[in-house]
């Protein structure tokens, strides 16, 4: 077994107002954070996915440590505890106009504590008195030093380089097409070690009831029925903290890494706890990423006890099932599997339909079955929008995992979203894709493939 981390993980934190959320977005290249000169305006944390010199990192802004003692400040407070206590590196930011301020110094010596590699980043460095100003802030004692101006982008690039030379090496997944790969993915304390080491049949995973008992992600390799595999088992998050909200975000955080990489995702959902807005969220964000996906509901024992009859057990199951997918009706094309990693029960059905997921997210059409399913499915409703009908004149598969095909039309502002779900579900009734999103590239049609439809 492999210890692979999907990325580092890099914290911003400061006082308020000293350009956090600036060196953020610049950072991240897009304006995500929001740029407010009144202090304390980010409150919660937020994040982007990052790569530089070869090394991919989770790039976290927080909210500003504050000294005021009321609620809210007490929160904020909290949540940058936690992402200190998981960074690999911290930027510490600090303001070349103020100067050392006292409260820098108090972070200065909260950070000191964590032992962790830390860069000072000067901002507002702008003229060159204050350029003069940044070796006073060696005095802090915290490790590297950098003047930059994050508004205009002035050796942020030097930053970088530091942060880069401290992230751990994270390992590209393997290229290999016959392999599967296979996340475990939910919310803290839902199973997924259990349901690993279920799999795997011993304890390769450290399981503990307390959420966030697995930092990194884990990858195995893995055969079932001369399929190879490689399980995903990801992260919750060690947790200090009793902040439930902190611990589940980078949970999330963390399952969205471990999906980017994944084929099939099995989205875990607890029984006894029942479906949560943190499930969809990490469901949604599969569907999102178009990959195929199952959901397992984990700890059936606890859900139907052994004393319920077997047609009763049965009902249970469809009932359940159903109330998932009509939670999520735009991923009522993933499968329901049921287990029991205490009982060991469902195993080796969810194995059988991760890899039959697994397939479908890789087929293929042949040409002349998607323009008859399409044409068959348009003369049996036309669509037509302000006096103007829709013409399907071509479609050709361009991509899979997932399915993905080009739609030459008329006019695409015609195909509206509702329509999209028709034609996907005419294909879903011709061809067995359970499991696997589809996608629709809708393109103007020019006059070579108008003609091919007239052919």
């Amino acid at each position: 077994m492999t210890a692979i981390r999907d990325r580092g993980v890099v914290a911003i934190v400061g006082r308020p107002n000293v350009g956090k959320s600036t060196l953020f977005n610049r950072i991240a290249g897009r304006r995500i954070s929001i740029e407010e000169e009144t202090p304390g305006i980010t409150r919660d944390r937020l994040y982007a996915d990052c790569e530089w010199m070869g090394k991919r990192f989770t790039l976290i802004d927080t909210g500003g440590l504050a000294t005021e003692k009321d609620n809210l400040h007490a929160q904020v407070r909290r949540q940058i505890e936690f992402a200190i206590e998981e960074a690999d590196v911290i930027v510490f930011v600090v303001d070349a106009k103020d100067g050392i301020a006292p409260f820098d110094e108090e972070i200065a010596e909260r950070l000191r504590k964590t032992g962790k590699p830390i860069a000072v980043a000067v901002n507002k460095v702008d003229s060159r008195r204050r350029e003069d100003g940044v070796p006073d802030f060696y005095r802090l004692a915290t490790g590297n030093v950098v003047g930059i101006s994050a508004a205009h982008g002035l050796l942020v690039d030097e930053l970088l380089d530091i942060v880069a030379e401290h992230l751990p090496e994270t390992a590209p997944a393997a290229e290999d097409e016959d392999v599967v790969r296979v996340a475990i993915v939910g919310r803290p304390n839902v199973g997924k070690s259990s349901l690993l080491n279920a799999i795997l049949g011993e304890d390769r995973v450290v399981v503990d009831s307390r959420p966030g008992t697995t930092r990194d992600s884990i990858d195995t390799n893995y055969e079932w029925r001369g399929q190879p595999l490689i399980l995903i088992d990801t992260a919750g998050v060690r947790r200090k903290s009793r902040v439930r909200e902190s611990f589940e975000y980078y949970s999330v955080l963390r399952a969205f890494g471990a999906i980017e990489r994944c084929d099939v995702a099995l989205t875990l959902i607890d029984a006894s706890a029942g479906l949560t807005d943190q499930d969809k969220r990490i469901a949604g964000r599969a569907h999102e990423e178009g990959k195929a996906q199952v959901f397992v509901v984990s700890k059936w024992d606890l859900r139907a006890s052994s004393d319920v009859a077997e047609q009763a057990g049965r009902t249970l199951m469809a009932d359940f099932g159903r109330e998932i997918q009509a939670w999520l009706p735009e991923i009522s094309y993933a499968p329901v599997a049921f287990t029991s990693a205490l009982e060991h029960t469902g195993i080796e059905a969810l194995l059988d339909t991760a890899v039959e997921v697994a397939e479908q997210h890789a087929y293929r059409f042949q040409t002349a079955e998607l323009n008859r399913i399409f044409e068959e499915a348009t003369w049996d409703r036309p669509l037509s929008r302000k006096g103007k009908q829709l013409k399907i004149y071509y479609v050709t598969q361009v991509g899979v995992r997932p399915p993905t095909l080009a739609l030459y039309v008329n006019d695409p502002r015609l195909v509206h979203f509702s329509h999209r779900a028709y034609l996907q579900n005419q294909l879903r009734k011709r061809v067995s894709l359970e499991g696997t999103p589809i996608r629709f590239l809708v393109r103007k049609a020019r006059g070579r493939e108008s003609r091919a439809r007239r052919r």
